[in-house]
């Protein structure tokens, strides 16, 4: 199969030629093959440790052998499922393989929770048999928060099914060296432990250990996957011309339209892919939404009319050949007749997401030196985990949470739109098919309404990626929270508190944490039929 090829229509060619003529005066593309920190800024804090990913793939070749291994071992030993507790970027590339290829026959399947919402775990939990479920605890630094109590609760499941002797025998530790979970990893008897390249962030790691092995788990063939990323990685050599280089190209478009104030990269993909833009969403969110600027990626948005979209989008059509593309092909030929930029990158099979993985990241790296912005910190995140933090302290010192008040009107919230704005919506729920259908309908109702771009976030998970961009990006964001009253709730073993409440408490300090920035945010709880409150929220908006 052929490399993935890219198209662009559209009158504002000259923007990119001028990007792309600037990088290549400025010898952008080879100082970042050559790890040089001042293509982004002069000082290499979390920049120098943050490059692993520009040569992990051929690393990661020489690996395949024991990945395969490692998998028919699994395999062999009955595991029925793989449930991968992660959070951000260790989670959303591997739930993009998973709802791309799923499993191959007679491998398990592969569950990502990447949530404290009590009814997405106890969902988890009963679609299992703790006792024939090979467990990922995958987290970059080991401790976060999210994982460990994620890991707490289910270890404790594994010891009731199969007793405290072996219970290490269901779980899997990936991580950095020399964090606590590797630690835990060999103390407690892990089946095995991988031992991630140190020098690379969490977003940028589906081609490491954090995306290969749940890949490796579900017979993907991964070293297809590794060769395409490799192609794609060897045609944005810095010897090749920037103008044929396709990563410094798509980064040069990303930036370059993001500062002539169109910033709404608007993702558009063939339903065989539709899940790609989870995994792009957090990368561009978190790698370029600071210093008060930022790309806004929109994601599963509705195709709608060319008429609701405003000028401040760029639009990138990822075709999968093979798919029925009808209504896709449509929507897009509208709209670039309607005068608007797009980008369309034409995708032979679906094992080239391996090589869009890689475009993707290496475009967003040269985004970010377009912007003059640093793309691998996220300095923002934290802020939110240490009001978290206190929120939870105060619940444990007193038994209620601060009292935050905060405007509860969506429509109140819409009415203070203005041309280049968006609307975040942060759901703190489930994604039951009715909540996703409903959340839809939202969007819609919106687009048609207000004309604004609009994003959707499930709580907490969002935290870890697009919560950079809301609170450290652009002051263009209008922030509507959906929280549930919860019917279910879970102990974390070890914990004063619950799931509901861990939950509860990000919810609360991400919402301090956007009026301390001065968002314009409004916070809705919604009943216990989540999805018929949404869409009666969507009829009054409309």
């Amino acid at each position: 199969m052929g490399m993935s090829m890219q198209k662009f229509q559209g009158p504002d060619l000259l923007l990119v030629e001028t990007a792309l003529a600037d990088l290549e005066q400025r010898d952008v593309v080879g100082r970042m093959w050559r790890k040089d920190h001042t293509v982004w800024k002069p000082d290499p804090t979390e920049i120098t440790n943050r490059l692993g990913w520009v040569d992990v793939i051929d690393a990661m070749r020489g690996q395949v052998p024991e990945l395969v291994g490692f998998a028919r071992q699994v395999r062999e030993a009955g595991f029925r499922h793989v449930v991968l507790l992660g959070m951000g970027g260790s989670s959303l590339g591997p739930e993009v393989l998973r709802q791309t290829f799923g499993s191959a026959a007679s491998f398990p399947e592969l569950m990502v929770l990447d949530s404290t919402v009590p009814a997405w775990v106890l969902a988890v939990q009963e679609s299992i048999d703790p006792a024939r479920t090979l467990f990922l605890v995958s987290s970059k630094s080991g401790g976060t928060i999210e994982v460990m109590s994620l890991y707490k609760y289910f270890r404790s499941l594994v010891e009731q099914a199969v007793g405290r002797e072996t219970f290490g025998q269901n779980f899997v530790a990936v991580t950095d060296p020399g964090t606590s979970l590797e630690k835990l990893a060999r103390e407690q008897g892990f089946r095995r432990v991988f031992l991630n390249p140190h020098d690379i962030g969490g977003r940028y790691s589906v081609l490491s250990y954090f995306g290969l092995v749940p890949a490796a788990l579900t017979g993907l063939d991964v070293a297809t996957l590794l060769e395409r990323a490799g192609a794609i990685h060897d045609a944005c050599a810095a010897s090749v011309p920037i103008r044929q280089n396709p990563g410094a190209w798509l980064g040069a478009a990303m930036g370059a339209f993001a500062l002539s104030g169109r910033s709404k990269l608007t993702l558009i993909a063939s339903s065989s892919i539709g899940s790609f833009g989870l995994w792009v969403e957090q990368l561009i969110a978190e790698s370029t939404g600071k210093e008060g600027k930022g790309i806004i990626p929109i994601a599963d948005e509705p195709l709608m009319d060319p008429q609701f979209y405003g000028d401040d989008r760029v639009f990138v059509y990822l075709r999968l050949e093979g798919d029925d593309n009808t209504s896709p092909d449509a929507a897009v030929e509208g709209i670039a007749e309607s005068g608007q930029p797009v980008v369309r990158l034409d995708l032979p099979d679906r094992l080239d997401l391996g090589a869009e993985f890689f475009r993707w990241e290496l475009a967003t790296a040269v985004a970010g030196a377009v912007l003059g912005i640093q793309p691998f910190d996220q300095p923002n995140v934290q802020q939110s985990k240490d009001v978290t933090s206190a929120v939870l302290r105060e619940y444990q010192q007193s038994g209620r949470f601060p009292e935050i008040a905060a405007p509860s009107s969506p429509r109140d919230l819409l009415l203070q739109s203005q041309a280049g704005d968006y609307l975040a919506i942060m759901a703190y729920l489930r994604p039951t098919p009715e909540v996703e259908a409903a959340l839809t309908e939202l969007r819609r109702a919106v687009m048609e309404r207000f004309r604004v771009a609009t994003t959707l976030g499930y709580g907490p998970r969002f935290l870890h990626s697009t919560g950079q961009l809301h609170k450290g990006g652009p002051g263009n964001g209008l922030y509507l929270q959906l929280v549930a009253d919860r019917t279910q709730n879970i102990p974390i073993p070890g914990e004063q508190y619950t799931f509901g409440t861990l939950c509860d408490a990000q919810a609360l300090g991400d919402l301090q944490a956007l009026q301390a920035q001065g968002r314009r945010v409004a916070r809705v709880r919604l009943g216990t039929d989540n999805a018929s409150e949404i869409r009666r929220m969507a009829r009054e908006l409309a």
